[in-house]
């Protein structure tokens, strides 16, 4: 469903109002005393935060972000507070960071956060936008859908609620049974809970799930308030690790932002890469594409892109200058005109903002580039292209105290210990070991006998490089059944084959052919000229898997079909855990993939909703019942 954005509107003595709910958003006492009155105090915070390394919070309604300020602000000026704070929030109507502006600025005392967090604001999409703030300490996940439905597809420990929809009288399903089923499954035994509603249905609702009630004084006019804690003893399943080490085995752009995302966290990560340097294997290309891939149903692959491509974007801004890329758009071609049609019905079914992704008629497309089209195509003005050796080295140098590398390391073998996992060198000799290990070799993760089993196949690319002064000018990156990016240090990236099972490392002066013919194909004899046997480019074996989607999560130990199909479960090698098969997604998938990976392992809030955390599963595969398909095609 398409994101119906909210619209700011003020009451006569200028409190924020919903013309759609007929409420206001925070009581016209004073919306920051009734923040830190119901849902702070109400949940005993600051106190409960103090001395943990992490606290979760959970709230019910966005909003304008008052409640999360408030918090922000109180855990900001607490000395003792928790080393990481997690707040995830719910909103089916989201506000433009134009109206946030208007309404934050009620709250002067808020005003340092407030613009930080307008600096960080997502693009109105749907789904879940993790936005890490206060440099990586404050982590805000937002989830823009309806709460219903985004709420039965969270991953995570709660350990406070704030319940702050509108009233129960005009916005009835945020305080519905069936919503607070979903809230008690996410609930850490001890957790508790506040809200301004002390509405009857809304104490029996929450009683019905193992909340012990209290009522206590509300805040200004409202005589009453409502806290609660949660008494059931069900077993934690996110606890922090003790022992916070880790090892990555590769140092592409699947490790390099593994090991980043474990070392914000805290953890101590050794980085072991067979090369004499990071991003050489399929992460050695001088520029890759940096885009989405939308469609009209909103499937499966068009959400976790989506995810993917904000996700790298946010962490490309956060690495600054030390990453090469540039955000000089994507266009996206349509192959014919029915292609066309459904690219711009696509466009018109998501409703999507334009800073996003639009449709760009034929006219306006060759206008964009300055080049004759036969079709229009999807625009990404945020879009563009990075060059992922660059970012695999920024990435491996941000936490110099905590990420250790060792090149020229080849790992012959990894294999379990007592107390977690040891890598093999070709002596035989332990070159590290931790509780944790993470296969992120690419290509070469089925030499490893835990991973035989993995439906991944390695997948031959080959990119040209063309001299700058061999074309007409391009300043945008074109793409379609190929693509095309504007000159990096003088050479035009054009490419790529895709191969499977071809395991020929050199160039192959007709696979540069073919790349010239796809170019041409998309901007009509852009190419001519060229004599692709005087051209050079570059080999790379990336890695498939057979539906296109990443394997990234904890590794299943495999066993016979006849034993799996008795089996409501599977048996996991402790400890292991991969970031295989993004194929020629590397860049898009990395950085989500990543926070994903290392949310898990560190017991976070996972930042994409369960049904996507299992469609990237290494699991998916040995499901009883499954086969492995043996298909694999290039992603488009």
């Amino acid at each position: 469903m398409p994101l119906e954005p909210a619209r700011l509107t003020l009451g006569p003595d200028g409190t924020p109002f919903s013309e759609a709910y007929g409420d206001v958003y925070h009581s016209t006492s004073g919306g920051p005393d009734q923040a830190r009155h119901v849902f702070l105090a109400g949940n005993d915070l600051p106190a409960r935060w103090q001395g943990r390394e992490r606290f979760v919070i959970l709230e019910t309604g966005f909003g304008l972000g008052l409640n999360f300020l408030a918090t922000w602000a109180a855990w900001k000026d607490d000395p003792r507070r928790c080393g990481r704070l997690h707040f995830v929030s719910v909103e089916k109507h989201p506000f433009s960071a134009a109206d946030l502006a208007i309404a934050h600025a009620a709250w002067p005392e808020f005003a340092p956060l407030a613009a930080e967090l307008r600096q960080h604001w997502p693009f109105l999409t749907p789904g879940g936008h993790r936005l890490h703030l206060d440099g990586g300490r404050v982590v805000l996940t937002l989830a823009f859908g309806d709460a219903a439905d985004v709420l039965r597809r969270l991953d995570a420990g709660v350990e406070a609620f704030y319940l702050d929809g509108f009233s129960p009288a005009r916005n009835p399903d945020l305080w519905s049974p069936q919503l607070f089923r979903a809230l008690a499954r996410l609930a850490v035994p001890g957790a508790t809970l506040a809200t301004w509603s002390v509405a009857g249905a809304v104490r029996e609702a929450l009683a019905g799930v193992e909340f012990d009630l209290e009522k206590r004084p509300g805040f200004a006019g409202k005589r009453q308030m409502l806290v609660g804690r949660y008494r059931s003893r069900k077993p934690a399943t996110h606890a922090l690790p003790s022992d916070r080490r880790a090892i990555v085995i590769g140092a592409g752009v699947a490790g390099a932002t593994v090991a980043h995302r474990l070392a914000a966290r805290g953890w101590q990560v050794e980085v072991l890469e067979r090369a004499d340097r990071p991003g050489t294997g399929a992460s050695g290309n001088i520029a890759g594409v940096l885009r989405p891939l939308p469609s009209i149903d909103d499937n499966r692959l068009s959400r976790l892109t989506r995810a993917g491509f904000l996700a790298t974007r946010n962490l490309l801004r956060e690495l600054g200058p030390a990453v090469r890329w540039q955000e000089c758009g994507v266009l996206h071609l349509a192959r014919d005109t029915s292609h066309e049609d459904i690219q711009r019905r696509t466009v018109a079914a998501l409703q999507a903002p334009s800073d996003y992704v639009q449709f760009l008629e034929r006219e306006e497309a060759a206008a964009r580039l300055g080049w004759p089209v036969g079709n229009g195509g999807w625009w990404f003005p945020t879009g563009g292209w990075v060059q992922p050796p660059s970012l695999c080295q920024a990435a491996l140098a941000a936490f110099p105290g905590r990420i250790r590398t060792r090149f020229a390391c080849p790992v012959a073998a990894i294999e379990p210990t007592a107390d977690g996992w040891r890598a093999i060198g070709t002596g035989g000799e332990t070159l590290a070991a931790a509780p944790v290990l993470i296969m992120a070799s690419g290509a070469e993760a089925t030499r490893f006998s835990q991973f035989a089993w993995l439906p991944q196949r390695a997948a031959r690319g080959q990119v040209t490089h063309i001299p700058e002064r061999g074309t007409p000018p391009l300043d945008t990156v074109v793409c379609g059944l190929g693509y095309a990016t504007p000159a990096v240090d003088g050479l035009r990236i054009a490419g790529a084959s895709f191969q499977v099972g071809d395991d020929e490392p050199g160039e192959r002066a007709a696979e540069h052919g073919d790349n010239l013919a796809r170019l041409n194909l998309l901007l009509p004899g852009f190419a001519d000229g060229i004599d692709s046997e005087t051209l050079r480019g570059r080999v790379g074996f990336r890695p498939a898997s057979p539906d296109r989607l990443p394997m990234v999560g904890p590794v299943p130990r495999p066993a016979p079909a006849a034993e799996l199909a008795g089996r409501h479960g599977l048996a996991w090698e402790e400890g292991l855990y991969c970031a295989q098969g993004y194929g020629a997604r590397g860049i898009v998938w990395s950085v989500l993939m990543a926070e994903l990976l290392a949310s898990r392992v560190d017991g976070d809030p996972l930042p994409l909703e369960t049904d996507l955390v299992e469609a990237v599963a290494p699991a998916r595969f040995l499901k009883a019942g499954r086969r492995i398909s043996p298909r694999f095609s290039e992603a488009s």
